[in-house]
């Protein structure tokens, strides 16, 4: 079962760490995401999710994150030890489903020349 959990320290949660991270953390973009990735002392990887107030009501900001947490949850073993992630959501098309984040992040993340290789 923690294989595949979400553990409270494998979340970014204090204001001070997300601005730390915006300010020094290295940016890829996709076309409704943006990561941010940089390196931590720590043996494990974070992640930190932002979505604006701008992509719509709390239930589909809410449902982004779901999706988020749930596509980092499932492939936190792939994506290497010992670094902070930052998704924030674009505000765009807001047809969000796990396929398309799935899709999107993990052609990010997940490929041979990923911002980790």
């Amino acid at each position: 079962m923690g294989l595949f959990s979400f553990k409270r320290e494998e979340r970014i949660l204090k204001k001070k760490e997300f601005i730390s991270l915006k300010l020094h953390g290295k940016r890829y973009y996709t076309k409704n995401f943006v990561v941010i990735i940089r390196e931590n002392r720590g043996g494990i990887t974070r992640l930190g999710i932002t979505v604006s107030k701008r992509i719509g009501n709390s239930v589909k900001r809410n449902r982004i994150k779901r999706l988020i947490r749930e596509f980092f949850r499932l492939n936190k073993q792939q994506i290497p030890k010992g670094y902070d992630l930052i998704i924030t959501a674009l505000k765009g098309n807001n047809t969000f489903d796990f396929f398309k984040v799935q899709e999107e992040l993990g052609n990010l993340l997940l490929k041979n020349d990923g911002p980790f290789f």
